[in-house]
């Protein structure tokens, strides 16, 4: 059996001390750029596998962080917005060599286990996705005070947690503003679940443009799924038949209200114009392909992993960011 390529391997295939080679993988900034390819390029030669677990204890770092994303499961799979985002993170992430553990926290159960593991201290940093107002589990992991960051805002605790996000509320006023210049005089909106700042803000940049005729009447709440658009859209016909628009708060929920249409009979854009939130892999592939506002969802994700390896390096407080959104126009509106 051939023998395992040891740092004194790669030490002399780089031509450099062994402290130089540790120097190197545990990211001392100390190392010349020379000395830092020569042992990279070794590493590469000897096929040297780094000890994770030998170099934690020097670092008392565990080379991973978990991202916690508070769904249900189902959830967590039918919606591409996430696929994105997690794709994002390992990316840049491993340009770092960390490595991503992904846990859901949709119930009790869930969230007990991710508190066992980050206080067990199996994670260098945490990164929340889609939590909501109110989850205990967030007062949990403040308590442990590990560095966490959320992608989008954690309501409640803006302050206390760094994000980054679109900018929900002004994409949804280029929504509205579009669909009002096209002439529609009765548009309503299904949201998104409104203990999210996606649910809130896109609801409020709705009822910025259309304010008071942003009525109850012409207002449905979403869960974020495809099930949630048809029952929402169902819900605004029987109310409201005669309305002539929808802003939709996610692709995947537009989709859904397309279908509702069409099984009404309602022509869309001729009777009922229709526009989402996301510019996801959905949008492209509804019938009619969708008019959309575009988050940036990997900008977003990149920006989010940055400001959690700030912290974990010690790098201090960190601001918020918030990216700017786009009209998409299609065929829906």
């Amino acid at each position: 059996m051939a023998k395992r390529p040891t740092i004194h391997d790669v030490a002399a295939a780089a031509g450099v001390s062994r402290g130089t080679v540790s120097r190197v993988l545990n990211d001392d900034r100390y190392v010349s750029p020379a000395a830092h390819a020569a042992v990279r390029r070794a590493i590469a030669e000897t096929g040297y596998i780094v000890n994770r677990n030998a170099r934690s204890l020097v670092t008392q770092r565990t080379g991973s962080v978990v991202m916690v994303l508070s769904e249900p499961h189902e959830k967590v799979f039918e919606d591409p917005n996430y696929s994105t985002t997690i794709r994002t993170a390992i990316r840049r992430l491993g340009e770092r060599d960390v490595s991503l553990v992904i846990m859901l926290a949709g119930d009790d159960g869930d969230r007990a286990r991710v508190v066992h593991y980050v206080r067990g201290g199996h994670a260098d940093g945490v990164l929340l996705m889609s939590t909501h107002a109110g989850d205990p589990l967030v007062d949990e992991l403040e308590s442990l005070r590990i560095p966490a960051v959320a992608c989008g805002a954690v309501i409640g605790k803006e302050n206390v947690i760094p994000y980054a996000a679109a900018d929900d509320r002004e994409g949804a006023r280029q929504m509205a503003r579009y669909l009002v210049e096209q002439g529609r005089r009765k548009i309503a909106t299904i949201t998104g679940p409104m203990d999210t700042p996606g649910g809130i803000q896109r609801l409020e940049g709705f009822a910025d443009v259309l304010g008071r005729k942003a009525s109850r009447r012409l207002i449905e709440h979403g869960d974020w799924t495809q099930l949630s658009g048809e029952s929402g859209m169902a819900r605004l016909l029987e109310r409201t038949p005669d309305l002539d628009a929808v802003f939709v708060a996610s692709d995947l929920m537009a989709a859904g209200a397309l279908s509702t249409l069409r099984a009404a009979g309602r022509r869309v854009p001729d009777d009922v114009a229709v526009g989402g939130f996301d510019d996801s892999s959905v949008a492209a592939t509804t019938h009619p392909p969708l008019t959309t506002i575009r988050q940036p969802l990997a900008e977003v994700a990149e920006e989010t992993v940055r400001l959690l390896l700030a912290l974990i390096d010690g790098g201090g407080p960190v601001d918020p960011v918030i990216l700017p959104t786009r009209l998409i126009v299609r065929e829906s509106a």
